[in-house]
């Protein structure tokens, strides 16, 4: 007659059965191994383009991966450009023409990690007020425009919409200064206009009447690609299942981001905005796997524009994507 097994190996099998199902539901690290650094540190801009990461961060998808996310704010994409390369960081949210420049010129090896936004209509726009100058697109000609940083996708995509509208842009004077500083300089008659994305740009038309001159995400940058996530090759390389494990969390929280009732609280909180601007704020289009193809318009803008003078072949650039699977 056959031995009835024992109450504690029964509890015995069903922790094991319980563990083996928990592991084979993880996405994350854990069931790949585990990742290389545990805890990171990201350098990011205060933008609505961090709204997918602030989910990831607050929404568990990280934690999930075995990751613990730190971030490190600067002024502009060219200062979360520097801190990355200079090891101060492990990744940085730039603009995308800022990493290209930044790989062409032999300043650093670039790899595009993930994807962060795309602009959207009326997302990212050139903006003046009542007291400027400035009243249309043409008028703008000679006249100080202020923007993040030099070569910046503020200045690229205000270039590229003057040359759609036949406008010299050299003929400007560009005053690059912190995005949070351009509607008090706007008001203050110290720029005549300038390239604002949001919360910035919902802000200044509260704070200061700003209202635009022309979208910035228009003509031939339409849904153009502006910011995405950026490592060394030499970090890339030696922390893949970090790499992995980051791109998989941002997988997850961009699909959340959907949502927009989940991004709201977040940039209330995080980019300390007032509730009533974050409801009013034109999102951009959150993104997360890289696509060579979208992401080449970018050093094709720069090449048009006489930034680069050679082809640049963004394949080259962007590290493998992980799946969610």
């Amino acid at each position: 007659m056959p031995q009835r097994p024992s109450t504690r190996r029964l509890a015995v099998l069903a922790l094991i059965a319980v563990l083996v199902t928990g592991c084979s539901q993880l996405k994350g690290s854990t069931a790949a191994g585990a990742v290389e650094k545990p805890s990171i540190r990201v350098a990011i801009l205060t933008t609505v383009d961090l709204a997918t990461l602030w989910l990831a961060q607050e929404g568990g998808y990280f934690k999930a991966e075995g990751l613990e996310v730190q971030t490190d704010v600067g002024a502009s994409g060219q200062e979360t450009l520097q801190r990355m390369v200079s090891g101060q960081d492990d990744l940085a949210l730039s603009t995308y023409p800022l990493f290209f420049l930044a790989k062409n010129s032999g300043t650093a090896d670039i790899k595009l990690v993930a994807d962060g936004t795309s602009a959207s209509p009326r997302s990212n726009e050139v903006v003046t007020v009542p007291n400027s100058p400035v009243k249309t697109v043409n008028d703008l000609v000679g006249k100080r425009i202020a923007i993040s940083s030099k070569n910046a996708a503020s200045d690229v995509l205000t270039r590229s919409v003057m040359h759609d509208h036949g406008i010299d842009a050299s003929k400007v004077q560009w005053v690059p200064m912190p995005l949070p500083e351009m509607g008090a300089a706007l008001a203050q008659g110290r720029v005549d206009a300038a390239y604002q994305p949001e919360p910035f740009l919902t802000q200044a038309a509260k704070t200061a009447g700003a209202y635009p001159v022309v979208d910035a995400a228009s003509g031939s940058t339409q849904a153009f690609p502006l910011t995405g996530y950026g490592a060394t090759a030499k970090w890339v390389q030696d922390h893949p299942k970090t790499v992995q494990a980051f791109q998989r969390a941002m997988v997850n929280a961009t699909r959340a981001a959907v949502d927009r009732s989940r991004i709201e609280p977040l940039v209330v909180r995080n980019a300390k905005v007032d509730q009533d601007i974050a409801s009013l704020m034109v999102m951009p289009a959150f993104g997360s796997t890289l696509d060579a193809r979208r992401i080449q318009r970018v050093p094709d803008l720069l090449q048009q524009l006489g930034v680069v003078q050679t082809k640049i072949d963004a394949s080259s650039m962007i590290a493998p994507q992980a799946g969610t699977g």
